[in-house]
């Protein structure tokens, strides 16, 4: 069995980034990773219930967190920020006031900014969820896969690859099916690779979705 390892912290230092950035002191780090996942769960249940769309894609392709003494600076990256903000321009302070009531820190001040995303379809989160909403409605997942590939294909990437796992169109016994387009360099390091795991409810039981994006190669 070969040993398989997150490419993103693979990746970290070279062309990846962290998605918070923050020090605190050892004992006290644990708190600090608590209060980014509060946020991080805050943020993405407030979304999932404000959005305008049928499809059941969320749009967050990832929250970067940002800690000073005083101020926490939280950016969503979204791939469809007007269905969140459309009709209700106040819904940003709405979801400050949540995500300060989730954490109780009166004495630090919150800053939440939307940062929107060129390509969403190019970022794997998004690309999962569109995925996890065509299985939801019962869809073939070769076709979900198929569609998948196509939306990444309109966005200029170089390679995707997208595995689902578990009991496949209602099937007795588990498997996992994968599609490659392109190339996925997982052991280089130059290469750019975007990567998400994303587990998905249907009536048939949970499944796994894993999908690979390579961007581009340094």
């Amino acid at each position: 069995m070969g040993q398989k390892i997150n490419p993103l912290g693979f990746r970290l230092g070279t062309t990846q980034d962290h998605h918070s950035l923050w020090f605190a002191q050892p004992k006290n780090f644990f708190e600090g990773l608590q209060e980014d996942q509060k946020i991080r769960n805050c943020i993405k249940n407030y979304v999932q219930k404000n959005m305008k769309i049928s499809s059941g894609v969320e749009g967050i392709a990832h929250i970067e967190i940002q800690k000073r003494i005083d101020v926490i600076q939280v950016i969503i990256y979204l791939g469809f920020p007007k269905l969140l903000i459309e009709g209700k321009p106040k819904r940003i302070e709405e979801l400050q006031i949540n995500v300060q009531k989730e954490l109780n820190c009166m004495n630090r001040k919150l800053n939440i900014s939307i940062t929107r995303i060129e390509n969403p379809y190019m970022h794997p989160n998004v690309l999962a969820e569109f995925i996890a909403g065509q299985l939801k409605n019962r869809v073939s997942f070769r076709k979900a896969m198929k569609k998948a590939i196509e939306l990444t294909e309109q966005s200029n990437t170089k390679g995707i690859q997208v595995q689902i796992a578990g009991r496949l169109d209602g099937k007795e016994i588990a498997r996992a099916e994968w599609v490659r387009e392109g190339r996925v360099p997982l052991q280089t390091l130059r290469a750019k690779i975007d990567y998400c795991s994303y587990t998905v409810r249907t009536i048939y039981g949970v499944l796994g979705i894993k999908i690979w994006i390579f961007v581009d190669e340094k």
